[in-house]
Parts: structure tokens; sequence; C-alpha cells
């Protein structure tokens, strides 16, 4: 059995598959803050007793402290389990939501009024990975339909398109391509954090 989960969004959400990728069980909760209260919780109620042989973690980009909050879990179940970790592109995760088969934008709220980016076609990156205001965001990207947290602002910036608030289900987790799913289990923050280490005097 593989356990995927994601806390990188205002959702908490997490999905046990069998060995063929079959989802045998499923929670998506819109918590907004409150991860690292609500997670553990959540998957034991989704394992009931059961214990799996892989895990995969969201890693970003998204919420700082949700991103840290999966992956600091993960590490401690892997360890404790004794089990394989990796780690899977939360923005990927938000494309595998989507049945379009033509090129995808997921856009992402990334703090400071700016947005994470990235193009997918059929759940594989076709553009980098950026960090960008509205507006820069919207003369980076081609694809009509945009997804995500920051889709609204994106499209609204550009004047056109198909904007899709959507928010990551641990339930696509097996819809991601393998190299999107076989990440390490480290943040991918996509800009600076806020906070930096004070100066020496």
């Amino acid at each position: 059995m593989i356990l995927a989960f994601d806390t990188s969004s205002a959702a908490c959400t997490a999905a046990l598959f069998d060995g063929a990728g079959a989802c045998l069980a499923r929670r998506d909760e819109v918590i907004g803050r409150g991860h690292s209260e609500r997670l553990a919780p959540m998957l034991d109620e989704l394992l009931d007793g059961r214990k799996p042989e892989e895990i995969l973690v969201g890693v970003g980009p998204g919420s700082f402290t949700g991103i840290r909050v999966a992956i600091a879990a993960a590490h401690g179940l892997a360890i404790g389990w004794n089990v394989k970790l990796s780690g899977m592109s939360s923005l990927a995760l938000i494309a595998a939501g989507t049945a379009a088969n033509d090129q995808v934008a997921v856009a992402v709220s990334g703090g400071h009024g700016e947005l994470f980016v990235q193009s997918f076609t059929q759940g594989r990156p076709t553009g980098e990975l950026a960090n960008l205001s509205p507006l820069d965001a919207a003369a980076a990207t081609s694809a009509n339909l945009v997804i995500g947290s920051g889709a609204g602002a994106l499209v609204g910036a550009r004047g056109w398109g198909d904007a899709r608030d959507m928010l990551p289900s641990a339930a696509d987790a097996m819809a991601i391509p393998t190299e999107q799913r076989s990440l390490p289990a480290k943040p991918i923050y996509a800009r600076a954090p806020d906070a930096r280490p004070r100066q020496a005097a």
C-alpha cells in the first residue's frame, strides 16, 4: 500500500492506494490553518490500523508552514515504519486533478500578492516553476485553462482564459507522472522565506 498526503494549501488531504494504484480510502478537508493538529488524526482514520509500504508527501511549492508539517510527519512515519519515502510536486498534484489533455497552467497563491506558476501537459511540466506577480505570470503563460488558488488572479490580470479555483487532492497522486512523484522529500519553496537569520552585530 502507498500512503500519500499533502498540506501545502488550505486543504489537508490524504489517500491510501493498493499496489496497483487503486484508491482504497481518501480524506479531503479544507481547513485553512491547523494542519499540524489535523494531519495525524486524519492519517489514523484513513489507515485504520493498516501499514503502508511507501509514503508520498507533497513537497510544494505552497504554504511554507504547511509544506514543513507534511514533510516532518512523512519523515517521522517513514523512520518509524522503515518504509520508502518520496516527494511529489504539489503543483503536479493539482494538475492531476483535471482531465484536460491540452496544456494547463497551475497558479497557486504564494504570499505577498505573488503566484507560484508552472505549465503542464498531461501531467508533465512544460515550463519552469516560477514565482511571479499576477501581471508577470499572465505574460508568462499561454494556457487557456488556469487552475489553482491563484487562477483567478492570473486570468484577471491577463483578461482572458478559464480560471478554476482548485486545491490538491491526494487521491490524484497516482495520476502524477512517475518522475513528479519520485522527488526527494525536501521542500520546494520557489522563493526565499520571509524570515531571515539576524545578522551578527
